[in-house]
């Protein structure tokens, strides 16, 4: 969930509000934190970043009331072999790829350069990760000399003034002098950074962390802008992309095409909408109410999609929706859920919690009893990570729509994807998750054998402190242990064991190998148990 805060004047200028109203916002999955005589602030679910856009908001609103119809923003492709970025090669390794766009014709007022900045703000902190996964940067076109140059070059190598600044600076005095680059230097420490560089050698910006103020300052004398995303998720990166060229277009800008010469040239931005089937039978299923097709091209109309035969065209900023669940979820919204009629069963039932889930639960709040917070991850992984812990035959998943494209094999996996994303999270830092690993059997159903694994994590930490914790819970479980010496990546020889219950194996404990921490990006000792819970149901049956 993300706040967002909206000037009440421009909000009423095009939606009335009342009570009925307000409500209606409500409904729509916006809901409203708090009203004032100036500002409204609303809360967007963090499925729907482009409602952090507060010209996409009214538009989804007012197209969900019935009033407008959704936008189809087309792409001018005149100019495309003039606009022209050239990404090299040494920016790869740092963060390797960018997304960009040309909009023209813009009247920029003063509060709409400030809500493009706030904008830009709120995209930064949600789907951008801090700046992490993607950072977006905003030019004058009119002091650019096209082809642009995405490098990297050493940071004695890189002097401009930066955005707010009247001091030319080399990028290691940015990053410890300049307010962004204390906030975002831990985003860039190799020996490398990345720069945008124009035609006449001009610096654009060193993303993530600032644009160049003689070519990177927005006024409302510019008419024409360049924009780019960089980061390191290219499917994020065009996500981003499309909420702001969308929301330029919807302050009236002219959306033009540039092209990029990466390893593949494309051309960029994409806005072809996304096409997904669905249909009544499913809809009538999932949601348990009786539904027309002319009803459901209605609702889907009213949430922003084109609906015709069984299939549904998405807004390419709908980053949203991934899968015909989804779809039939903005049913439901227009539909209204206050409108759906809970179906009491018409059998007797009765019902008590499973011994599994409340196993699962008490080895949960003694953990947290011990000061562990519990973690919640996805069950799937990202190529890239499996290559790091040299996962061998990776159960991959078909027609994926992001980054994660694999069933994860453990779950120390995800464990290290938290700690990474928050080193600079107070320490020591204790997480414990349960949840579900996959892998190959031939001998099931499906070829896939689940399993349901119990993850413990401390850092900075040894191998005598992750024994004392497993020695607490599996003394409270009433399960008797011993530890077999093991020399098994990704655990430091020595000092990590298998955790044998009548010869059986239902774990590992032990310390984090250096190489496998230097990998995730963690400097601190971290020791890790991981126990197959499968094995513990059936001791405690």
């Amino acid at each position: 969930m993300a706040n967002v805060t909206f000037p009440l004047r421009d909000i009423e200028k095009a939606i009335s509000l009342n009570e009925k109203v307000i409500e209606e916002i409500n409904m729509f999955g916006t809901t409203v934190e708090s009203l004032t005589k100036e500002e409204i602030c609303l809360e967007v679910p963090a499925n729907r970043p482009d409602l952090l856009s507060m010209q996409l908001f009214i538009k989804a609103f007012k197209t969900y009331q019935g009033k407008e119809h959704a936008s189809q923003h087309k792409i001018n492709h005149s100019l495309k072999k003039t606009y022209t970025i050239n990404v090299n090669k040494n920016v790869k390794p740092i963060r390797p790829y960018t997304a960009c766009s040309i909009v023209k014709n813009l009247d920029l007022k003063e509060e709409n350069i400030k809500e493009l900045i706030y904008l830009q703000e709120k995209l930064h902190a949600t789907i951008g990760r801090q700046r992490k996964k993607s950072a977006i940067g905003i030019y004058p076109l009119d002091k650019i000399s096209f082809p642009i140059r995405y490098e990297s070059r050493k940071p004695s190598d890189i002097t401009f003034i930066p955005l707010g600044s009247t001091q030319e600076m080399n990028a290691s005095q940015i990053l410890q002098r300049h307010p962004a680059g204390k906030a975002y230097a831990k985003l860039l420490n190799g020996e490398r950074f990345p720069i945008f560089v124009d035609a006449k050698n001009n610096i654009l910006s060193m993303p993530p962390i600032v644009n160049s103020q003689e070519t990177g300052q927005i006024t409302s004398q510019t008419k024409d802008v360049f924009i780019e995303c960089s980061g390191k998720d290219k499917n994020v990166l065009h996500q981003t992309l499309n909420i702001i060229v969308a929301t330029l277009a919807e302050m009236g800008g002219a959306i033009y095409a540039v092209t990029i010469k990466d390893e593949i040239t494309e051309i960029s931005p994409n806005l072809s909408p996304q096409t997904l089937k669905t249909t009544k039978e499913n809809v009538e299923k999932l949601l348990g109410i009786k539904m027309t097709e002319k009803e459901m091209q209605t609702y889907l109309k009213r949430m922003g999609h084109e609906y015709s035969k069984g299939k549904v065209h998405v807004s390419p900023w709908r980053t949203d929706i991934l899968h015909e669940v989804d779809l039939i979820e903005d049913i439901a919204i227009a539909y209204g859920y206050n409108r759906i009629i809970p179906d009491i069963p018409k059998i007797a039932t009765s019902g008590e919690r499973l011994k599994k889930s409340t196993l699962r639960s008490s080895i949960i709040e003694n953990l947290v009893g011990l000061g562990f917070l519990e973690n919640s991850s996805l069950h799937m992984i990202k190529t890239e990570e499996a290559k790091i812990m040299n996962i061998q035959h990776p159960l991959k998943v078909s027609n994926s729509r992001t980054e994660y494209t694999i069933l994860r094999p453990n779950m120390l996996i995800p464990l290290l994807r938290t700690l990474s994303e928050n080193t600079n999270v107070e320490y020591p830092q204790k997480l414990c998750e349960i949840g579900r690993v996959f892998a190959k059997d031939d001998h099931t159903e499906t070829g896939i054998r689940e399993e349901e694994h119990l993850v413990i994590a401390l850092t900075p930490s040894n191998f005598t402190e992750a024994k004392q914790t497993l020695d607490y819970l599996l003394r409270f479980l009433n399960v008797n242990y011993e530890l077999q010496d093991m020399t098994s990546k990704p655990f430091i020889s020595g000092r990590a064991g298998s955790i044998i219950v009548n010869t059986h194996n239902i774990g590992n404990l032990g310390e984090i190998h250096p190489q496998t921490l230097h990998d995730w990006g963690l400097k601190l000792p971290l020791a890790l148990i991981e126990l197959d819970l499968e094995e513990i149901y059936k001791l405690l049956e």
